[in-house]
């Protein structure tokens, strides 16, 4: 990938290539992301798992939700709270999911409080790219770096991607937390370090 100097040049740039991919392409790489996440350990014996809804052109979690919560997994998913901050509510299946804050579906069930992702035994986090040593690059709001803040270090966090957004090297910025993992639709779960 070329140098380029900017976070938002670079966000931009990579928005782009997900908006042109094929409506098709993109319901293609669910399945992969998910059926890859299923068999990781961790995902396979954590009692709770903080995912997300995916919106817009991003690799799409709504079967992968499903699959975990089918099996007995606690599952939880953010709201958009009006600072940025992400607070946290259980997954109670499709029909759970309300429309909130800026487009995204969020949960209707009782809020348990932004620090409800430090209970969590796996984090699925969005990310338009991460890069080989694990710097994450978001939408540029900042609350899932703020939310992988209250993660401890042991804890598996994991970037779903499309192919070709993990990429060798990122530009970061203090405020930047890094994930241990991504998923993609061909390579799979790819640990980073």
């Amino acid at each position: 990938m070329q140098d380029i100097v900017s976070k938002t040049d670079l966000r931009a740039e990579l928005l782009g290539r997900r908006a042109a991919m094929p409506p098709e392409a993109r319901s293609a790489a669910a399945r992969p992301i998910r059926d890859a996440l299923l068999t990781v350990p961790e995902v396979e014996m954590a009692g709770t798992i903080a995912a997300y809804v995916s919106i817009g052109d991003e690799p799409d979690t709504r079967s992968l939700l499903f699959a975990l919560w089918k099996r007995g997994t606690y599952v939880l998913v953010p709201r958009l709270l009006p600072d940025g901050d992400l607070d946290w509510a259980s997954y109670e299946g499709p029909d759970s999911l309300v429309p909130g804050a800026r487009g995204c579906l969020e949960p209707s069930e009782p809020p348990r409080g932004p620090g409800a992702i430090a209970g969590a035994d796996v984090v699925l986090t969005p990310a338009v790219a991460v890069d080989r040593t694990g710097v994450r690059l978001g939408r540029g709001g900042g609350s899932y770096d703020r939310a992988l803040a209250r993660v401890g270090p042991a804890i598996l966090t994991v970037a779903l991607l499309y192919d070709g957004e993990l990429v060798q090297t990122l530009p970061t910025e203090p405020h930047d937390r890094r994930v241990r993992a991504v998923v993609t639709p061909s390579k799979g779960l790819v640990r980073l370090g």
